[in-house]
């Protein structure tokens, strides 16, 4: 079932990063130096540029997600799925469920409640 669900949620994030992509390769093609004004009046290059680096920051997030899905992926495989990586315990069948990929218990994520 897990298996099912982390397949599912790697294509929905392969999809999404290609698309943010291409729509950041596609404002770098259409834009033409000559017709962006760089002045007080117009904040058209500014606009470009911002759009362009947050598709591309999404983009690299949606990746990085990609990644992790394929290291649970590969949990299931060698049969230590839901095995926390750092403290050996299982990792709670909710946090599973919320966030299929998980790769460690709550407390030993950054800024998690073992850290306060």
């Amino acid at each position: 079932e897990q298996k099912k669900a982390l397949l599912a949620e790697r294509a929905r994030y392969v999809q999404s990063a290609d698309t943010l992509q291409a729509e950041a390769d596609s404002l770098l093609e259409d834009r033409d130096p000559g017709d962006v004004q760089f002045d007080d009046e117009s904040g058209e290059g500014d606009t470009l540029a911002v759009e362009r680096d947050l598709d591309l920051a999404l983009s690299a997030q949606a990746r990085d997600a990609v990644e992790e899905i394929d290291e649970a992926l590969d949990r299931i495989r060698r049969r230590v799925y839901g095995v926390c990586v750092k403290s050996g315990k299982n990792i709670p069948k909710e946090r599973l469920k919320a966030i299929p990929w998980a790769s460690e218990r709550v407390e030993f994520k950054a800024g998690g409640l073992g850290r306060r």
